[in-house]
């Protein structure tokens, strides 16, 4: 009888299955559209998700896939002219619109810090915390907290 796996069971001495998007040869690496040149094909790697992760983790991982997905299929180069300029922006405009501007930034920042903690070292957690608390910073100034 052959032994079914069960996406939900994180025992160690089962392998975790592979998230579908990250799987090759499927729907996933069809993303191509008439007229379309086709998207970087997708990073090697068994999963997205963090082995034996639970609760809110396993949640935001979960719903943190397909935006993960579409944002890699994009130019490299956008998403970072996009932050740089809201950042400007921030940098440049002393009141609320500036820290409007700077929000963005620091979702994106904190989200992907949250999603990559597991895998990072004291250092580059200390760099991430830094730069959040960096931005938290210059919010609150546009928005007159300071």
């Amino acid at each position: 009888m052959a032994d079914k796996h069960d996406p939900m069971d994180s025992s160690p001495k089962r392998a975790v299955p592979a998230h579908p998007l990250a799987q090759r040869g499927g729907a996933a690496d069809d993303r191509t559209r008439p007229g379309r040149t086709a998207s970087r094909p997708l990073p090697r790697g068994e999963h997205f998700m963090t082995p034996g992760a639970t609760g809110l983790r396993r949640a935001v991982e979960h719903k943190s896939a397909a935006p993960l997905v579409f944002l890699y299929g994009l130019p490299r180069w956008l998403i970072p002219v996009v932050l740089v300029l809201l950042l400007l922006v921030g940098f440049a405009v002393a009141d609320w619109r500036g820290g409007i501007a700077v929000l963005p930034v620091l979702g994106f920042v904190g989200w992907l810090a949250y999603m990559s903690w597991p895998s990072l070292g004291p250092w580059a957690r200390i760099l991430r915390v830094a730069l959040a608390t960096f931005l938290i910073v210059v919010a609150a100034s546009r928005f007159g907290l300071f």
